[in-house]
């Protein structure tokens, strides 16, 4: 068994990098990402404005942009649950205006939703339902007003739907109000898919039902409309809600092949990776395909999700953005595994996407000269650059490689945070890690090689909770020497500009300002004074290093093209062959404990990772 599973791991290690090409980097993922002209109307809201919402749902209802109206409104609504403001104020300004009702509606039933959670009605306290129910009867008003004021739009009617579940309206009434929003557009998703959930065995209906209705509105569905995903959902709502697995033989088993082979034909029919419209249901087919076993057709959709990962599926297992990570991680370590050791990977896709363009920026900020840390990052397993900020500190980040070192490719996905553990390790001073994306900001402590707190400021989020703040505040002022806390609190509570608070948090500690550029290119110190880069090294250069490197100086660049003697390429050989058989029989032998058997093996490696790197530095040198 120990043996089995040496080999496993042997082949992830070797086969994780390649099996992962096209896909997007772990930090450049984001749930639910807004485009350009709703992430401008959410900015403006969280800062008071609503007029460019105004504007933006005004074009999709002059426009008949029903399915894009459903997604800006119900995003709005969920804004407002953190931001209201700009909500009243719109309302106030214009109460008769169809948009500011509709998402007024939308949000009493987020706010309702919100109070009852997603919990099953035995887990939902009494008090939690009666709040439930009121805030639901708060929206009835509102609905009908928004249905009015815009008698084509069906997205009232989608609404109501969601409305009608949750008050657990007759069959008549559903009945009713999808028969409205089928008249205003009879292949609207959403409210297909909310008609779906009503219909669904934990509701108000049966899988038998449930599939019945999905299948039918699929046939009736035009090509390339979203609605062929529709049986898809009905399938994956199954799967999930039978906890002990389907029964054998599985009942619906040829209905669920048949939905997912339809959604990868619908995947297939649009262009390219990373499309914000198909999304949705390549989230929910990437996990429908791990649940039936499907590692290989995953991985294509997952490369084909790109950044866009969706809260619906992965809320029902936990933390969305968190579960689809690790669903990803365990597709491609489930591939790796499967290969032989000195087999060859698939082929990669034809051309692969850039997604550097996409992917948070970072910078660390450090209260130690430059030459210090070099010095503590010599065994980091990455390249990084570094350049002085005045008053002893630095600035450091990451430098992108085409090809990432072994050890790089043991630890997290995100490489300046998984440096800056390392060189922080047995050092007195801490790292202050900075992160950037249009829609958030963070920043994350380390000192003594952990990660000692981290605050995140989400300009759609409300204000943390104050003793969460209060603790990070602490945490901070302890690390960075600052005094009073307090201020550093105020700053962690704030909302409305993650950029200008991330700022202001810097400035607070008393570090060095962000570097000018931040959140721009992805390398921004490369034009700063005295800034200088540390080349990777190998974990045998590294130590070299960090033996001999004088204190105080900048450690110089590693490697050196000097040849390789036959005596030099014999005895390491030989030493590989040895060494590797004996790990092997270390690991089959049950008188040998685990220990010598894992010094056995990471002395092979590393002989097999200095042959390899010897034997590419010679190719390059040929060629």
């Amino acid at each position: 068994m120990r043996l089995v599973f040496l080999v496993s791991f042997l082949r992830i290690l070797r086969h994780r990098d390649a099996i992962g090409i096209g896909l997007a980097p772990d930090e450049a993922v984001v749930l639910d990402p807004p485009d350009a002209p709703l992430r401008a109307a959410l900015t403006a809201a969280t800062a008071g404005d609503h007029a460019p919402a105004r504007e933006l749902l005004a074009s999709t209802r002059v426009h008949a942009q029903w399915e894009r109206r459903d997604a800006y409104v119900s995003r709005l609504a969920r804004t407002a649950l953190h931001h209201d403001g700009w909500l009243d104020a719109w309302v106030a300004e214009s109460p008769d205006d169809p948009d500011a009702l509709l998402v007024v509606a939308d949000f009493h039933l987020h706010q309702a939703w919100k109070v009852r959670t997603g919990s099953r009605a035995r887990d939902v306290e009494q008090d939690q339902f009666q709040a439930f129910f009121a805030l639901l009867e708060d929206a009835v008003p509102v609905i009908g007003a928004a249905a009015e004021l815009n008698p084509a739009d069906p997205v009232p009617w989608r609404i109501a739907l969601t409305h009608a579940r949750g008050m657990q309206a007759p069959r008549e009434v559903f009945d009713a109000y999808l028969a409205e929003a089928e008249a205003r557009d009879p292949h609207h998703y959403g409210c297909h898919a909310q008609a779906l959930e009503y219909l669904c065995a934990k509701w108000y209906g049966s899988h038998e039902e449930m599939f019945r209705y999905a299948e039918r509105v699929a046939a009736s569905a035009p090509p390339g409309s979203k609605l062929h995903a529709l049986p898809l959902r009905a399938a994956l709502e199954y799967r999930l809600s039978e906890a002990d697995g389907p029964e054998d033989p599985d009942p619906y088993g040829p209905r669920v092949e048949a939905a997912i082979t339809r959604a990868l034909s619908l995947s297939d029919t649009y262009a390219g990776a990373g499309d914000r419209e198909a999304a949705g249901f390549r989230n929910d087919l990437a996990l429908m395909l791990i649940l039936c076993d499907r590692p290989d057709e995953a991985l294509d959709v997952f490369r084909a999700i790109g950044v866009h990962a969706t809260e619906h599926p992965w809320n029902r297992l936990g933390d969305p953005r968190t579960e689809f990570l690790e669903a990803r991680s365990d597709v491609r370590l489930d591939l790796a595994a499967r290969i032989p050791l000195f087999g060859r990977p698939p082929e990669p896709p034809a051309t692969t996407p850039d997604w550097a363009d996409l992917a948070p920026r970072a910078v660390a900020i450090v209260p130690a000269p430059p030459a210090a840390v070099a010095q503590a990052a010599l065994l980091c397993g990455f390249s990084l650059r570094t350049a002085p900020t005045g008053e002893g500190s630095s600035y450091v980040e990451v430098v992108p490689e085409a090809a990432r070192g072994r050890r790089a490719a043991l630890l997290p996905e995100e490489p300046l945070t998984s440096a800056a553990e390392t060189f922080t390790t047995g050092e007195s001073w801490p790292a202050l890690v900075l992160h950037r994306t249009p829609e958030r900001c963070t920043v994350t402590a380390l000192h003594q090689g952990r990660q000692r707190t981290t605050h995140t400021w989400d300009a759609e989020s409300p204000a943390p909770d104050h003793a969460d703040v209060k603790a990070v505040a602490g945490e901070l002022a302890q690390l960075f020497g600052v005094t009073d806390p307090r201020p550093l609190a105020h700053i962690l509570r704030a909302t409305g500009d993650p950029v200008r608070h991330q700022a202001d948090l810097v400035t607070a500690l008393g570090l060095p300002p962000v570097p000018p550029g931040f959140g721009g290119d992805t390398e921004i110190l490369g034009e700063l004074p005295g800034a200088r880069v540390q080349a990777r090294r190998s974990l045998l250069a590294g130590m070299r290093d960090t033996m001999t490197t004088s204190t105080g100086s900048h450690p110089p660049e590693s490697g050196d093209g000097a040849p390789r003697t036959a005596r030099w390429w014999l005895t390491r050989s030989a030493a590989l062959a040895a060494v590797g058989a004996a790990a092997v029989f270390s690991w089959w032998s049950p008188q040998i404990g685990w220990f010598r058997s894992s010094l056995l093996s990471c002395s092979a490696l590393y002989l097999a990772g200095v042959l390899t790197a010897a034997l590419r530095r010679r190719r390059r040198t040929a060629a």
